[in-house]
């Protein structure tokens, strides 16, 4: 959205993402006149989108009257779809989360199933938040596979299997609003830039059951041609001893496959370590059990060598780590930044930041919320709703 639009939509772009709080700072950002800004305002205002409320500080004339979005001028359903799990939260129009409600899944189950335990936690969590169908304005649905963004449909996803090409969109036709549906990692990477977004150049990569990356590009979601930039879980890595593992793609020795959650808890039975779940791996290397902390050790230098490779390609501003097996912290992160600061060029590495989210069981619903609500407040469907 640029700077020198004057449509509402932008100016409730401004004001919402805080970049603008008043109608003498939206007509310094976009150059337009004070009357056709008031005018729009007002249309905002009367449209139950904008509020006024308080003063401002003053230059010297009358202090001005400051302008906030009605963040409860509506609310949006916001659906994380896991291998293992399903979230479900209701989220007021600033994706501050009102209710959410969770549930244990198998997403090999297929869709008709998966869908319908979907619909179930979606009724509980609007019941908990007191709000009916009628009040959700748009639904966000965030899955592990890619997606053909335009159609809300996956695409041959590795992981889900009976889940090609299935139109996610319609099980949500109750609400009669947009559906939006994205890979994962692309809407955990919303939800790690937040409500007010990001000017930078980001990769924010998910380490779970899968590998994959959202590619922030000046603040906005980078998808690619058919919206599948970032899958680098499928990337051929060379491993150092020369052995061979299979993906469950069909090729050999994909990131994914040496480093990924389910790859962690293989080696980890190999090492002879008595656990049976990835999260019990990473519990044991937090307590510093010496093989543990050297397999997630060796995942992180594994992932790192991938992302060594892109960050001389992208030359991203920073790097943020999410997912389940990225809530192994520090000994990930060590490994990570060994190969990428071992491997990069200096120039690209100079400035570059590695950390790990600080929500990462929470971005996925948060970024869910925030493609629904970027969705239903762009500028054409603003337009549409003020004409109306």
């Amino acid at each position: 959205m640029t700077s020198t639009s004057a449509s509402a939509g932008a100016l409730l772009h401004h004001v919402r993402t805080g970049r603008a709080r008043s109608r003498a700072e939206l007509v310094a950002l976009t150059g337009a006149s004070r009357n056709t800004v008031s005018a729009r305002v007002d249309e905002l205002i009367a449209a139950g989108l904008l509020q006024e409320g308080g003063r401002g500080g003053s230059t010297g004339g009358r202090p001005p009257t400051l302008l906030r979005f009605n963040s409860g001028a509506g609310c949006v359903l916001a659906v994380d779809l896991g291998v293992t799990s399903a979230d479900v939260a209701v989220t007021d129009l600033s994706a501050q989360i009102l209710s959410t409600v969770g549930h244990p899944i198998d997403i090999a189950d297929g869709p008709d199933v998966v869908l319908a335990e979907v619909d179930r936690l979606a009724q509980k969590a609007l019941a908990d938040a007191g709000l009916t169908p009628a009040d959700v304005c748009a639904v966000g649905v965030g899955v592990p596979g890619p997606v053909e963004f335009s159609t809300g449909r996956p695409s041959h996803p590795p992981i889900m299997p009976g889940w090609h090409d299935h139109p996610i969109p319609s099980a949500f036709r109750r609400y009669g609003c947009p559906v939006f549906v994205d890979n994962d990692v692309n809407v955990m990477a919303l939800g790690e830039m937040g409500v007010g977004g990001s000017a930078q150049d980001v990769l924010v990569v998910k380490v779970g059951t899968g590998i994959g990356c959202g590619v922030i590009v000046d603040g906005e979601v980078y998808r690619g041609a058919q919206g599948s930039a970032g899958d680098i879980g499928h990337i051929h890595v060379p491993t150092p001893d020369g052995r061979t593992v299979l993906c469950r793609c069909g090729n050999e020795n994909c990131l994914e496959a040496l480093a990924g959650g389910g790859a962690l808890l293989r080696d980890a039975l190999e090492a002879g370590l008595p656990v049976s779940s990835t999260r019990e791996v990473i519990e044991l290397a937090a307590q510093g059990n010496g093989p543990a902390l050297e397999l997630v050790r060796r995942a992180g230098r594994t992932i790192g060598t991938v992302l060594a490779a892109l960050v001389n390609f992208f030359n991203p501003h920073r790097i943020v780590m999410t997912g389940g097996v990225a809530q192994a912290g520090a000994p990930l992160l060590a490994g990570i930044r060994e190969a990428v600061y071992g491997r990069s060029m200096p120039l690209a590495a100079r400035a570059l930041e590695i950390t790990v989210s600080d929500a990462p069981d929470l971005s996925g619903r948060v970024g869910a919320a925030l493609m629904a609500i970027q969705g239903y407040l762009d500028e054409d469907s603003v337009h549409q709703a003020l004409a109306r």
